[in-house]
Parts: C-alpha cells; sequence; structure tokens
C-alpha cells in the first residue's frame, strides 16, 4: 500500500515533458564490464597491438580466448 508518508516525490519535480522508457535498454541489451589494467599492462598491451596493426581490444579478446582454451585442456 502507497500512502503520502511512503512517497519520495517532491512537489516540485516536473515530469510534463518526460518521455516513457527514454533510457530503457530493452530485455536483450548487452552490457560492456568496464576492465582497468595496470598501467604497465595497459601500456604493454597498446604498443604490442599497434605493431601488430589490431585494436587493443581485439588483442586483448585474442589473449584472453587463448589462456580459455588453455584453461580448458589443462581442465
Amino acid at each position: 500500500m502507497n500512502t503520502e508518508d511512503d512517497d519520495d516525490m517532491k512537489p516540485e519535480y516536473d515530469f510534463s515533458r518526460a518521455e516513457r522508457g527514454k533510457h530503457f535498454a530493452g530485455a536483450d541489451a548487452v552490457f560492456h564490464i568496464p576492465v582497468y589494467l595496470d598501467q604497465d599492462v595497459q601500456t604493454f598491451l597498446m604498443e604490442k597491438a599497434a605493431s601488430k596493426g589490431v585494436a587493443l581490444d581485439r588483442l586483448v579478446n585474442d589473449l584472453l580466448k587463448s589462456d580459455i582454451e588453455a584453461f580448458r585442456t589443462l581442465g
């Protein structure tokens, strides 16, 4: 039951120009998690990606995929 005491909405909130669902990503939305690298690791990977002519995210994903495969092989 919602009473006036439970309502956190203040009278000065104005939703007259609001758009319902404007920032709703949807049930099938994909969210990317941020990954923070140590500075020396990031520098090394950026240099390696540049020397190979590939994007940093591609290099990191390829390295992680090979590690995942090695873990799966070793059990």
